[in-house]
């Protein structure tokens, strides 16, 4: 049946609040709204009207760093094997923990299992390394290490959105999108948050690098460093002259909609993704081209090793450099396979074959994790520089099945280097198992707060109202570890 439009007149849309307030009381409620937007507590918002959200931001005080290289170890690297000796597990093993210890992932544990890998100490700062990382070793005296870490969670992806988010769940914004929602990046022409995808993704999914409630533009944007094309995300089959007319025409319709309804950040973030994907197409080919890098550098980061996972994982980390000299704020890289240990998504959870799969990753990262750290400080940007080198929790002391370490969330390790924290400095500890921290138990979100801190952002401050409450990265628990800080 055919209705007479006349008649029956198309439905309007239910107007948005902003209409509302324009249209309703001569529009007082519009011109209120705008002298609460001129409040101090906006200003932030106000300037990002003017120049964009990814302009960048002055911070809170004084940073000891500016940027932030993230080397997430996904899967739960050994602490008990790699930064936290425990001569104990030697002098007992093959005994039962004497304690009553937590249920675990598979609960098949046996009894103690003392590390494979022997431990020297190195530098001035005497900071014993496992055989497993003799490069890093030998940056130690710029190393800040952290043994009593702990996490809520046992389970990858819950302890991956945790370790990224503050949340064990989706729907939260990364690490790395606070930080460049609070800071903005200093190079327009790339994203402020970017992961070097040459690896297998976490568990949970591409979301542990989200934006969240954030606006999209400080969503994580994936670069492939190793690909023939490292932009095939981006990089349209249409030539220049018509994805810039394309791109106008959106731009335009873009515009009318967001006069009409008087503004929106979530409309904004995305006409600024379709321009930020539009530059990146001529920064990225120039960033990811290391025509220009020396065949020392090369090697030092170990792009010439003939282990292909050592080299692939060493031009992670020289192009992890390049992003942050191009004033990129955060920069995580994923771990790349290793000769089959593991799954491409968590390639540290070792449940069975731990020597032969964290000797694989090992050789994987240490040369290039390594040279990363000696080449910043070599060129002065390790003082601006935060590096982080963490998974998602350690594993038990006991062995699992024959030859595999449970998850242990308990107690684990993590190392920082860079700006504004104690060098050559160990902080914390497990107990003589390294089963459960005992002195200066902290959580990641403690960790958070503290990168915060070290960028010059207040982290009770720096918060987005989303469902009617302030969020804010480390929540309501988490405060700096202000016993490593310089």
């Amino acid at each position: 049946m055919c209705l007479d439009p006349r008649r029956h007149p198309a439905p309007r849309p239910f107007p948005t609040r902003r209409e509302m307030l324009r249209q309703t009381s001569t529009g007082f409620g519009l011109l209120a709204l705008s002298a609460l937007m001129a409040d101090a507590s906006y200003a932030g918002l106000a300037q990002e009207a003017v120049d964009g959200p990814l302009a960048a931001k002055p911070p809170h005080f004084p940073p000891k760093v500016k940027n932030v290289i993230f080397c997430y170890m996904s899967g739960g690297l050994s602490h008990v094997d790699s930064f936290d000796p425990k001569p104990r597990l030697a002098a007992e093993a093959g005994r039962p923990m004497p304690f009553q210890t937590e249920r675990t992932m598979f609960n098949q544990d046996g009894n103690i299992w003392p590390s494979p890998w022997a431990f020297t100490r190195y530098g001035e700062s005497g900071i014993p390394v496992s055989a497993l990382f003799p490069h890093i070793g030998g940056v130690a005296d710029e190393l800040t290490v952290i043994r009593s870490m702990t996490a809520p969670f046992m389970e990858h992806a819950q302890a991956n959105f945790y370790f990224h988010c503050g949340m064990p769940f989706n729907g939260f914004p990364s690490m790395g999108a606070w930080v460049t929602y609070g800071l903005g990046t200093e190079n327009q022409n790339l994203p402020g948050f970017v992961v070097l995808g040459s690896g297998g993704i976490p568990l949970g999914g591409v979301n542990v690098f989200g934006n969240g409630f954030l606006p999209a533009v400080h969503q994580g944007s994936m670069l492939y460093p190793e690909n023939a094309e490292p932009l095939n995300n981006v990089r349209p089959r249409e030539t220049d002259r018509r994805q810039r007319d394309r791109l106008g025409l959106i731009a335009d319709l873009d515009a009318a909609f967001l006069d009409r309804i008087g503004g929106d950040r979530q409309v904004e973030a995305a006409i600024d993704n379709y321009e930020i994907a539009y530059r990146m197409q001529t920064a990225v080919p120039e960033l990811v081209d290391l025509a220009g890098e020396t065949e020392a550098t090369r090697r030092l980061y170990g792009m010439d090793s003939p282990n292909a996972s050592t080299a692939a994982y060493g031009r992670q980390c020289l192009v992890a450099r390049r992003l942050v000299e191009r004033g990129v704020r955060f920069v995580e890289l994923t771990m790349v396979g290793t000769d089959g240990m593991g799954q491409a998504a968590n390639p540290w959870d070792q449940h069975t074959k731990l020597e032969e799969g964290h000797t694989a990753n090992a050789l994987t990262v240490d040369q290039p994790v390594a040279g990363l750290v000696k080449d910043l400080k070599a060129r002065g940007l390790l003082d601006e520089t935060l590096v982080i080198f963490s998974g998602e929790f350690g594993r038990t002391p006991f062995v699992q099945g024959a030859n595999g370490r449970d998850h242990n969330p308990y107690g684990f390790s993590l190392w920082m280097a860079g700006g504004g924290l104690k060098k050559g400095f160990i902080y914390g500890r497990t107990d003589e198992y390294g089963y459960r921290v005992v002195e200066n138990a902290h959580t990641v979100r403690d960790l958070h707060a503290t990168v915060l801190t070290l960028l010059g952002l207040d982290y009770r401050n720096l918060t987005y109202r989303f469902g009617g409450r302030d969020f804010r990265l480390a929540d309501v628990d988490g405060h700096p570890i202000r016993g490593i800080l310089a």
